[in-house]
């Protein structure tokens, strides 16, 4: 099976396409989404009605914090650009949009994998894992194999043996990387919608379990489209600014 893994698409629907379509040309048999389809962007409709879609057909979503607090409305804890972009999506989705994010679950098992937005060992603190101590408490925390996470916007692999701390590896674009059996694998997802790791292209990755093999994307798309519709929706001019540098 191949499993492709999208995270952080934060409203981005060019972003979105992109990786879609870039996923589609390598193919696979199955999505999974680990989180923060809305906030930021300016598409937030399209992106969770296309996630609705792409569920119907069998694909998997994880919630993130910022899908549960333009759900809900709560902006506690948030900057300033980030508590003005969910409050607008929140008006812009509809009841039914706001349920589909709301009911979506915090983790999923399947088989030796795990899917959870941020650090595993409790989900809803939406803690971020930045650093081998971090990733190991997540690993730590649960028996499976393999951990697929988002919230960092940062590509990032950690493996473990038993007796031994997480060793970070930065993986490099369209490059499998063998998933060696006896280790522990935690796979953060960089973004779709807005990387953070100053390289301005949408990332998404690609499972192949009878290879046991992952491999990380970089897809370039259409940032000034994106960046203009921001702009048009009244939004903070940082979320616009920040997709061309990808910070």
């Amino acid at each position: 099976m191949r499993i492709a893994f999208l995270s952080d698409i934060h409203g981005n629907r060019e972003a979105l396409e992109a990786c879609l379509s870039h996923a589609a040309r390598q193919g696979y048999d199955k999505l999974v989404f680990l989180g923060d389809l809305v906030g930021y962007g300016a598409d937030p409709v399209y992106v969770v009605d296309t996630l609705a879609d792409l569920v119907s057909k069998g694909a998997q979503s994880i919630l993130g914090n910022h899908d549960a607090a333009a759900a809900a409305g709560l902006i506690e804890g948030m900057n300033d650009y980030a508590s003005a972009s969910i409050e607008w999506t929140h008006q812009e989705l509809d009841q039914a949009q706001k349920d589909l994010l709301l009911g979506m679950p915090l983790s999923i098992e399947d088989e030796d994998r795990l899917y959870v937005h941020a650090e595993a060992s409790s989900p809803r603190s939406w803690a971020y894992i930045t650093d081998p101590a971090s990733a190991e408490r997540s690993l730590r925390s649960h028996a499976a194999r393999l951990t697929f996470c988002g919230h960092v916007h940062k590509q990032q692999l950690y493996h473990m043996t038993p007796q031994k701390p997480p060793v970070l590896f930065i993986p490099q674009s369209a490059i499998p990387v063998p998933l060696i059996g006896n280790r522990k694998w935690l796979a953060v997802q960089g973004s779709v919608g807005q990387p953070r790791d100053q390289n301005p292209a949408a990332a998404y990755s690609l499972l192949d379990t009878q290879r046991n093999e992952l491999t990380y994307f970089r897809v370039p798309y259409d940032i000034e489209a994106s960046a203009a519709k921001i702009h048009a929706a009244g939004l903070p001019n940082i979320l616009a600014a920040r997709l061309f540098i990808g910070r």
